[in-house]
């Protein structure tokens, strides 16, 4: 519903801008250049969307691996102890606590199949535990509100963007978006227990957030120890090094399971073509509304005004640019995606626009529709203060990724 709202606003706000061009500018150019947009832009959605499924045929058949060879619920063991300190009003043993670990260590691991599933049933298990049916319960807003900060491990659809697109080393945005991301997730639990009265000095608690606080800020402060000319090649060969260790341990552990490799890689890269070629229509759609918002020049006079706002308090505005991916990701995963490609079409994949874009990209998460799905999924209306956390939690993974990227990219 959010993503058919703002399709329609972007071809109406395009076209308003335009009518003021040419009545009041003169500009007889723009109609055309609107006109010819909608063709260059389904034919890049098309194009790109074939380009994507090989990548992402590999990618899907070794998330597969991974899944079969109990990755998943190695994560899962491996978090339950904190996780269980996060829901306290979950009864020790209840199936829900294993559904919510089992939900987020998939979407850690890019599985969105095997995730939203978990979700759902994760969220009717604590819809069963809700005394006000109607109203969403602590537990509840806390698994959203981890679920909308997208803490994510291997961000798998923006690489395989970056490669479609022509990037140098599309997994050079993955430290960024990691250390992005664990801001996001942080500051999402930090809110939830405000809100709720959690103790964030438990014992457990403190033990598995001061490891990872101290984890993401000894790799900030290495790389801020670094020459400007060597953070990108060791940010590049450690991304590298680190996504092919995951890969060589998914194959080991489904060895150890004896699962047999090769046909599990397939199974997972046949649902890796068929996702490929179901969001073409998808890619065109939003692309399609994107060239036309950008032509009309709506786009531009929307960049050049927080630009201008930003160097008149004196800071440096090369992010502005990327921002439109920011500002659209809490409203719509699809939306966020074209503007993505967008920025890495117009600047270049390789450009410090592109990849902050492709940063914020993977920095957060959907709010908007993740609680639209996963409360309307079990008839939940009142939100209470889920909403709040969840856009707390994206800003604060905005704010980092600008940050980040700067360190990393500028």
């Amino acid at each position: 519903m959010v993503l058919n709202y703002i399709w329609i606003a972007f071809f109406l706000i395009a076209f308003v801008v335009a009518l003021f061009r040419l009545v009041f500018l003169g500009d007889v150019e723009v109609f055309p250049a609107i006109m010819n947009s909608t063709f260059d832009m389904a034919k890049t959605g098309f194009e790109l969307s074939l380009g994507l499924t090989g990548i992402m045929t590999l990618w899907l058949g070794i998330m597969r691996i991974g899944e079969k060879g109990g990755m998943v619920s190695l994560l899962s063991r491996a978090l339950g102890p904190f996780f269980s300190k996060l829901f306290p009003e979950i009864p020790k043993g209840h199936p829900a606590t294993g559904s919510i670990i089992m939900n987020l260590a998939a979407n850690m691991l890019g599985l969105d199949n095997a995730a939203t599933p978990l979700g759902l049933k994760a969220m009717e298990q604590l819809q069963e535990l809700n005394p006000h049916k109607e109203s969403a319960s602590n537990a509840m807003i806390m698994f959203l509100v981890l679920n909308t900060s997208g803490l994510t491990l291997i961000p798998i659809s923006v690489m395989v963007y970056r490669a479609q697109l022509g990037a140098v080393d599309p997994s050079d945005v993955f430290l960024p978006i990691l250390l992005s991301t664990f801001f996001s997730t942080m500051a999402g639990i930090i809110t939830v227990s405000l809100f709720q009265k959690i103790n964030l000095f438990n014992k457990t608690i403190l033990a598995y957030l001061g490891a990872f606080s101290l984890i993401i800020a000894g790799i900030i402060y290495f790389f801020t120890t670094l020459p400007r000319a060597e953070v990108g090649i060791i940010s590049s060969l450690s991304s590298n090094i680190i996504l092919f260790s995951i890969i060589i341990s998914f194959i080991l552990l489904a060895i150890r399971k004896k699962v047999n490799v090769y046909e599990t890689f397939i199974e997972g890269a046949v649902d890796g073509f068929k996702i490929a070629i179901k969001i073409i229509p998808y890619l065109v759609a939003i692309l399609v509304a994107i060239g036309v918002f950008r032509a009309s020049g709506a786009m531009d006079f929307i960049i050049q005004g927080i630009e201008a706002l930003v160097v008149k308090l004196g800071f440096n505005a090369d992010f502005v640019a990327a921002l439109p991916t920011a500002f659209m990701k809490p409203m719509s995963g699809a939306g966020a995606r074209g503007l993505m490609v967008d920025a890495m079409t117009n600047y270049g994949a390789d450009s410090f626009v592109g990849r902050l874009a492709c940063t914020f990209q993977g920095a957060t998460d959907t709010t908007f529709y993740i609680i639209a799905v996963y409360f309307g999924s079990v008839g939940i209306i009142k939100t209470r203060h889920a909403i709040a956390s969840g856009l707390i939690a994206d800003l604060a993974g905005i704010i980092a990724a600008i940050f980040i990227a700067y360190l990393f990219f500028a």
